[in-house]
């Protein structure tokens, strides 16, 4: 969430920050329920110094025998006491209509984030890897879903059968590398400084709400009739770990990691990546989350970045990052990168790992904060991030498909075999 202070100093940078974005906001309707909110507090403020000063007076009043005038003026305190209600009940319904005016904006592009209207305007920062020339090898590669299919280790049926589109059952070797994958992303990170947690994955409306998935992204999100939901990312339950909090500064910065199973109802997806597990609503995912003085978020964002590459890199998989300009971010964040790796049934690079800086915005939904004695007084928010480190699912579509071999059978990645018995080959 935006600071409400700051969007009332700086509405024309909130016009152009929203223009980049490719939306807008209603400026006069701010105003106007702001006004009329701050016209009330000071109303209430008078009243309250009206009503006090005039309780004063009945006390003396009586001392001084006057029992006509006291009585007035305790008609008059009444008064004041209905028209005090009265404001604070609409003081009340103004702060309810500011607040989801305010939830419905989203954060502010930072500096580094590159103008631009849409994701054919995202700027590719760096590439690493070949992507496999199969022509110079003498062979047609197969797509996933057609390697899975033939090796027995993706059922696309049988998902269907049990929970209908866009569900894959994992069988043998599917099952076991889908596992691998997420045990060697999880002891990478582990072994890098991150912090391991096993979260719920049913969480409460507060939680969703503070990372910014609700009320925005409510028909993504599948919704369990408690008011409670599936998680869509790990990064909702992880962040909100220390929501209502005050950190301290020299633990500054936390990170960490989660594997978990993640529900989309992919809204508005229909007719996008319906074959193979590119796109499921139900996949497992390792995330990292990270809390940061805002001095050290951006670095902190580089080093998130870094962490996904060594991952990709480790597995030997061609990848390119772009930056997501500001017609493409993301609700919360402030700043993002996309690391896409290569899929040769696309011929083309797709999103794999996206990695966001998102400033105060969740931490002040979530009223997540640090203190910093020896720098200021009081508390600040900090700032939050997150990224994919990485999805099985992608991953396991980027493994068999830059792995498989003329038989059709796929070579399991040397960092990967240990966590799968050794196994060198996937065969059917």
């Amino acid at each position: 969430m935006l600071d409400i202070k700051f969007v009332r100093e700086n509405p024309d940078a909130v016009d152009e920050a929203m223009a980049n974005r490719q939306t807008s906001w209603d400026r006069e309707a701010f105003f106007a329920l702001d006004a009329e909110r701050r016209g009330v507090i000071v109303e209430v403020e008078e009243l309250q110094a009206k009503r006090n000063a005039t309780s004063k007076e009945i006390g003396q009043l009586m001392k001084a025998g006057d029992k006509s005038a006291a009585e007035a003026a305790k008609a008059s305190v009444r008064e004041i006491n209905d028209r005090v209600q009265g404001l604070n009940a609409r003081r009340t319904e103004l702060e309810t209509q500011l607040n989801d005016f305010m939830a419905h904006l989203p954060n502010i592009p930072c500096e580094a984030t590159p103008v631009g209207k849409d994701e054919t305007e995202n700027p590719e920062r760096r590439r690493w890897g070949v992507p496999r020339d199969f022509a110079a090898e003498g062979f047609e590669p197969k797509a996933h879903w057609d390697l899975g299919t033939d090796l027995g280790i993706l059922d696309f049926d049988r998902g269907s059968k049990l929970a209908g589109a866009r569900f894959t059952v994992l069988a043998g070797a599917g099952a076991l590398l889908d596992r691998a994958l997420e045990n060697f992303f999880l002891n990478t990170h582990i072994a890098r400084g991150f912090k391991e947690f096993i979260p719920p994955v049913i969480v409460n409306r507060e939680i969703m709400y503070g990372t910014g998935q609700l009320p925005k992204f409510e028909d993504d999100a599948y919704h369990t009739g408690e008011d409670q939901f599936l998680i869509p990312t790990a990064e909702v339950a992880l962040t909100n770990l220390h929501a209502g909090e005050v950190l301290d500064a020299k633990e500054l910065p936390l990170r960490y990691t989660a594997g978990t199973p993640c529900f989309r109802e992919e809204a508005g997806s229909a007719g996008r990546d319906t074959r193979g597990i590119i796109r499921q609503h139900q996949f497992t995912k390792v995330e990292m989350v990270k809390f940061a003085k805002p001095e050290e978020s951006d670095d902190e964002l580089e080093s998130m970045v870094a962490e996904a590459e060594f991952i990709l890199q480790q597995l030997g998989l061609p990848y390119r990052v772009i930056s997501l300009c500001t017609g493409d971010l993301g609700f919360s964040a402030r700043q993002t990168y996309d690391i896409e790796v290569w899929l040769p049934s696309y011929n083309a690079y797709k999103e794999i790992s996206s990695c966001s800086n998102c400033g105060d915005f969740q931490a002040r939904r979530a009223q997540i904060k640090y203190r910093d004695p020896e720098h200021f007084k009081g508390s600040r928010f900090v700032h939050t991030l997150n990224g994919s480190g990485l999805p099985t699912g992608r991953t396991m579509a980027a493994v068999m498909e830059n792995y498989q071999n003329p038989d059709g059978t796929i070579t399991v990645p040397e960092v990967l075999r240990p966590y799968m018995g050794g196994m060198e080959v996937i065969g059917a």
